[in-house]
Formats: C-alpha cells, structure tokens, sequence
C-alpha cells in the first residue's frame, strides 16, 4: 500500500455538485489512489485550457540511496498517472520506460519486455505529457551538450520539466541496473550494472529535469532513459549523439508523492543527504 501526500493550496471554492458527479469523482480516488482536489483541479484544468501540469512520483531517491527497492505500487496503478514516464523494478530489476502509455522494463541481459500490469517498481515518475514548446536539435556531439542545449527550453530552475526527444541517434550509449542482492545499496548495487552502445539507432528519449532543491525526493538535473523504436533497445542513457532530433518539452507545476508504506521504508534513514551517492549511481562505472 502507499500513502499519498500533496502539498495543500490556500485557494478554496465551495461548490455544490450533482450525486452523479460525486460518486464519479469519488470512484476516480478509489482506482488511482488521487485526491479529490487533484482530481477537481486537473478536470477543471482541462475543460478551462489551464496549463495544470502534474508528476505523479512514487517513493524518493534518498529511499533508493539506502536500499529501499521493494516493490509498492504496479505497474497497472502507474497506467492511471500518466502515458510518459520512467523508473525501475522490484529490487531494481531493470530500467523502466513509459511510453504513449505503454510500459516497457529493459533489463540486464539487454532484452526489452512489456511487464504484466501486477509487475511492481518502488521508484517511478510519470506525467501525462502535453508539449509546452517544441524545436529541432540540429547537432548533439555528448550527454552534455544535450544537457546545455535543453537548458534553452526550460523557462525556470525552480519548475520540474518533462522531455522527449525522438530521433535516430548516431551513436547512443545507456545502462541497465541489474537485479539487487539483498543488503545492497543503490551505489553497490550500480557497480554491476550492464552497459550497452549502439550506432545509428531510431528511438526515444524520455525523461525529467529536476531541480537541485528536489534532490531529497528526486533526481536532481536530468535524468533520461531511451527506448528505440522496435522496442528491443532501452535503458539509462550515459551518452549519445545525433543529428535534426525533435525535442518537446512540458513544464510541470503541480507533485503528487505517493510514499511507500513498506516495513523497510517506514524504518530507513531518510534524513542523509543523497547528491554524491546519486552522482555515482547515475554515472557510467
């Protein structure tokens, strides 16, 4: 089970609605697990044209740094937070890729499969993602040039940011976590990991820009996985270059943090600061 939280806004309407509409909305908590004032908000985005923009994430990164893998939440609970996101697996078995609304898990070995909606991830974060701005990427010769050219698409450093890149990538260089032995922690666990490169190679890049304050709860800068367009290449992207990709990109102003109620969560050590452990687990070994 998770527990939710979200950050209460000071703004409140009092307004009366149909039996109809309550049951609606109450059946939508039940299936995602969603407050009611997220549920009102983002339908009243919608309808208005309002750009409400949400990041459903499950757990956090200074979970992960000390060993928390355990599974709480599925794959098919995911589904219903978004059509684009990413995150990992039970014991960090593999990397996870949430595309158009499908979900895809690479894993050690380099196969790319769709897992079973009962499969569970402790770490996930996904959106459902509408392009703010879009623009071509003439030339990109490094990870991070990448990193430098997307800056010029982000209008703030205090807003989390959702990326997709499509393309056909020269040269594309990614990781996949390998399944954790119990007691690891994510830098141990990382220090095994598979690595994989591959020229000329038609996919998608997809991921978030976080900011350094989130680095408690996310992954601080960007963080992006790649999958390629006959699904059987994806993973963490540690390099790549490429010429004329298409880039989108969405501004997301609202969090929902879904927190695990597992024994392991509710006893580890949260209060540890995770940026150089992060560093290191993110990197090529």
């Amino acid at each position: 089970m998770i527990k939710k939280s979200k950050i209460p806004s000071s703004n409140k309407v009092n307004v009366n609605i149909s039996s109809s509409l309550l049951a609606a909305v109450q059946h939508r908590c039940e299936q995602t697990g969603d407050t009611v004032d997220h549920v009102v908000q983002e339908a009243l985005a919608k309808l208005l044209g309002v750009e409400h923009h949400t990041l459903f994430q499950v757990s956090m990164s200074t979970a992960l740094v000390q060993g928390v893998y355990q599974g709480c939440v599925t794959v098919g609970q995911i589904k219903t937070h978004g059509d684009f996101g990413l995150g990992t697996f039970d014991s960090l078995n593999g990397e996870g890729l949430m595309l158009d609304g499908q979900v895809w898990q690479a894993l050690g070995d380099g196969k790319v499969v769709e897992p079973p909606d009962c499969t569970t991830a402790p770490f996930w974060v996904s959106a459902e993602f509408e392009a703010d701005r879009s623009g071509v990427l003439s030339s990109v010769v490094s990870w991070a040039d990448l990193c430098g050219q997307i800056d010029a698409y982000r209008q703030s450093g205090n807003l989390f940011t959702a990326i997709r890149i499509d393309g056909v990538f020269d040269e594309i260089h990614y990781r996949v976590a390998c399944k954790a032995a119990a007691g690891e922690d994510l830098v141990m666990a990382t220090s095994h990991q598979a690595e994989f490169s591959f020229s000329t190679c038609s996919g998608t890049l997809m991921g978030f820009w976080s900011p350094v304050y989130a680095r408690t709860f996310n992954i601080p800068g960007y963080h992006m996985h790649f999958l390629s367009n006959d699904r059987q290449h994806g993973g963490h992207v540690l390099d790549m270059k490429a010429k004329d990709l298409k880039i989108q990109v969405m501004d997301a102003n609202n969090v929902v943090m879904a927190l695990p109620e597992t024994p392991q969560f509710l006893s580890a050590d949260l209060s540890i600061d995770p940026t150089k452990a992060l560093s290191k687990a993110e990197g090529a070994q």
